[in-house]
């Protein structure tokens, strides 16, 4: 069975930090690029970050770049999105999703994603 479970989700205070992971299972994780999306109440979800094979291959959104970063240990089969100087607009539910890695998966994250997780709540707010 696949599974993508996230956590580290909370409330922090404006200008905190909190590190979300995503745990993988079921699948090939050394062959699935991972995006992290957000939801924010009465808004469409957007592609935050996404790696594929490794440092190289990561991707952010303009609104994120400097504060968040994404990487991958394999051998725990896990992603964790460090964010850090958080805002209150970063609130949301966050995802994380994953989908075989090619050239432009980390660069499109509207095309679809094989499989995803249940999300973790973030809170900003003081």
């Amino acid at each position: 069975e696949v599974q993508l479970v996230e956590s580290g989700g909370g409330l922090v205070q404006p200008g905190g930090s909190l590190r979300l992971s995503c745990a993988a299972s079921g699948f090939t994780f050394d062959d699935y690029a991972i995006g992290w999306f957000r939801q924010a109440p009465g808004k469409e979800r957007e592609g935050v970050s996404c790696i594929d094979s490794g440092a190289d291959g990561t991707s952010y959104a303009d609104s994120v770049k400097g504060r968040f970063t994404i990487s991958r240990d394999n051998a725990k089969n896990t992603v964790y999105l460090q964010m850090n100087s958080l805002k209150p607009e970063d609130t949301a539910v966050y995802y994380c999703a994953a989908d075989p890695i090619h050239p432009s998966r980390c660069s499109d994250y509207s095309a679809p994603w094989d499989y995803w997780g249940q999300g973790t709540q973030v809170t900003v707010s003081s």
